[in-house]
């Protein structure tokens, strides 16, 4: 029985906020930057942290469907279309799933065998002057790295239509935390052979600190952007596919193990149905339900996906 997905007709997103919490403790650990460190600020008289930026739980959302341990797609997404990339002696390298910049990888692109290259200079020619036909963009992409129609992409390379070729996010997602103050804590480097050893080579024992977060509420957000996932010209299946592939990755990320770092392990908040903020009336479906139902969209439009392998030779 197909997955009823009515109440998303003629809407333009998909919003969800989904509560979480340390899965144990109180403690966290967020996201850090270089000279920056944990990323705070004020909303209004609220104290607010960034827990995990948008860059990185798109790189966590895209690896959902990846099979690290087999170097290839989860069987509930076997039929997606990517590129494989293969070494000089035919080992698997890597893939535009597993790369950060999709089907634009250096490795499908920069590498000493052309012919992918070729095929997409191809399929792009009739956009070497004028306007972007986005519908051929669309369709060329859903057949060889349907993930950047979700993801991204920017063909930056002057052969492909002279580097104008992009696609901004259909999904994307961060998660925020509110009324957040500083668990502060520390710790020491022992050296039981050599208390008073260099430190500067390791040696000796070195004090540290170290910086955590307490905070009421820590929220995962996602947005769907279904305006552009219809935008792409696509047809009614292939929109179908994409829509359900963003809500199955979402789900399997929530599903799933939100580990983000050594001190920072989340997991939901509560375990009631996972109700949309907009529209109103929609609940993420179970995971179950939608991998019954990707397989299905997988299987209706196999006939315009397919996997491509690229050997990458310097």
């Amino acid at each position: 029985m197909a997955l009823d997905l009515s109440s998303l007709d003629n809407e333009t997103r998909i919003l969800l906020e989904v509560p979480l919490k340390p899965i144990q403790g109180h403690r966290f650990q967020p996201t850090g930057f270089p000279d920056l460190g944990a990323a705070t600020y004020q909303a209004g008289n609220t104290a607010c942290l960034l827990v995990e930026s948008a860059q990185s739980m798109a790189n966590r959302i895209e690896g959902t469907i990846w099979d690290d341990g087999r170097n290839q797609l989860i069987d509930e997404a076997n039929g997606l279309s990517y590129v494989q990339i293969l070494d000089a002696s035919g080992n698997f390298l890597t893939s535009s799933i597993t790369e950060s910049h999709r089907i634009n990888s250096p490795y499908i692109l920069e590498g000493k065998d052309k012919t992918f290259l070729e095929t997409l200079r191809g399929e792009f020619a009739v956009m070497e002057t004028g306007p972007v036909d986005r519908a051929r963009l669309a369709a060329t992409l859903f057949k060889y790295d349907i993930n950047s129609l979700l993801h991204g992409v920017f063909l930056a390379k002057k052969e492909l239509a002279g580097g104008r070729l992009r696609i901004a996010r259909a999904v994307s997602s961060f998660i925020e935390a509110e009324m957040v103050q500083v668990a502060a804590s520390g710790g020491v480097k022992n050296d039981h052979v050599d208390p008073q050893g260099e430190s500067a080579k390791g040696f000796g024992n070195v004090p540290f600190h170290r910086e955590e977060f307490t905070a009421q509420d820590i929220t995962a957000y996602f947005s769907v952007d279904l305006q552009q996932i219809h935008a792409y010209g696509l047809g009614p299946e292939a929109e179908r596919l994409l829509t359900v592939l963003a809500l199955y990755k979402i789900r399997r990320l929530l599903d799933g193990s939100l580990r983000l770092r050594t001190a920072c392990d989340l997991e939901l908040k509560g375990d009631g149905p996972l109700d949309a903020r907009r529209p109103r009336g929609f609940t993420l479906p179970k995971l179950t339900d939608l991998s019954a139902e990707l397989k299905s969209c997988i299987g209706t439009c196999s006939d315009q996906m397919e996997v491509t392998t690229v050997t990458y030779k310097k």
